[in-house]
């Protein structure tokens, strides 16, 4: 297929699943490596998917948007996904929790963040994954860039409490989805709205009223500097190689029961990380379609061809169905 190559040639090992460093290598001799070693290998052992008896590049059913977060997913729901789909084949919105029975379900489109396991909830053999990818180093920033964006627009608040008095009323009110409701923002803002209140309070205390910086990254009187974002524990579990970990249902939203001990590992012992970047390349050969930020044009163009071309036509056979009923029913 088109994307395949097209993965090919961007070298997807090292530009968008690569294992990021983030431990000591522990000696192959330790008892505690073994074991994680052993646990991650019989993950993945079991995570392979059989070969489809039917044309993987078939669009099927039910369409799983795996929504990798900042990677221009909204675009392709709202510009595409939406126009191919009535509302009444979208299923109900399940971005912060899976809001209906997908096994007994009539929609033929979901879109969430949720990472692979969702597909332990779906019809499997009736479901078509459709994800996009994007750089990870860019990834990352963007990462950064939307926690500090949304925590920021708490900062209308005098302090922590009164965030918390305004978010239990809004709740009782409103019966939309809040960000901070969402995977995987419900970990990322809350920690850096923390943050963010700390270090002005700290501001206060020094009778601090201007920064002056060269470097919007690294303003650690006003905001967790980059460098300290990406070494803390939170984003080691969650946005070190989340793209990885979302592909493979691995990540701390997961619902594979194992999930959280082969994720650790993995996070422990980086050499253990080639197993999971097997996994997920297998995964990403599976899926109908796979896009990428970087080339949103060629992407977009060829999701059209493989997956908007495939709903049309399945939309028609729909239709045609229906008129025949129509007509049989009518007597004619």
């Amino acid at each position: 297929m088109k994307w395949i190559k097209r993965f090919s040639s961007v070298n997807v090992n090292n530009n968008f699943l690569f294992p990021v460093p983030v431990a000591i290598q522990a000696s192959v001799s330790d008892d505690s490596y073994k074991q994680c070693e052993n646990a991650v290998k019989k993950w993945a052992s079991s995570s392979t998917d059989p070969e489809a008896k039917d044309d993987k590049h078939s669009l099927r059913d039910l369409l799983f948007f795996l929504h990798v977060p900042r990677t221009g997913g909204r675009t392709y729901f709202h510009c595409f996904l939406k126009k191919l789909y009535s509302n009444s084949q979208e299923c109900p919105r399940s971005y912060d929790k899976l809001r209906f029975n997908p096994r007994k379900a009539n929609c033929r489109l979901l879109s969430t963040h949720d990472d692979y396991s969702m597909m332990s909830k779906l019809p499997k053999e009736k479901t078509s994954v459709v994800t996009i990818l994007r750089n990870p180093i860019d990834r990352v920033f963007s990462t950064y860039e939307f926690s500090v964006e949304v925590a920021a627009r708490f900062l209308i608040h005098p302090n922590l409490t009164s965030v918390a008095r305004m978010s239990k009323r809004v709740r009782r009110k409103s019966t939309g989805v809040s960000t901070l409701d969402i995977w995987p923002w419900k970990y990322l803002v809350p920690w850096m709205r923390e943050d963010l209140f700390a270090r002005r309070d700290n501001r206060k205390l020094r009778g601090q009223k201007h920064l002056v910086t060269n470097n919007s990254y690294d303003m650690e009187d006003m905001v967790m500097p980059l460098h300290d974002y990406i070494n803390d524990p939170v984003a080691r579990d969650i946005v070190h190689n989340g793209a990885t970990f979302q592909i493979v249902g691995l990540t701390n939203n997961s619902y594979y029961a194992e999930a959280h001990e082969v994720r650790h590992c993995v996070l422990k012992y980086r050499s253990l990380g080639k197993y999971v970047l097997e996994v997920a390349k297998k995964k990403l050969d599976h899926m109908l379609y796979v896009g990428l930020t970087e080339n949103h044009k060629e992407s977009a163009t060829m999701f059209a061809n493989i997956v908007g071309a495939q709903v049309i036509s399945q939309h028609s056979e729909s239709s045609s169905s229906k008129d025949v009923e129509a007509n049989s029913d009518s007597g004619y």
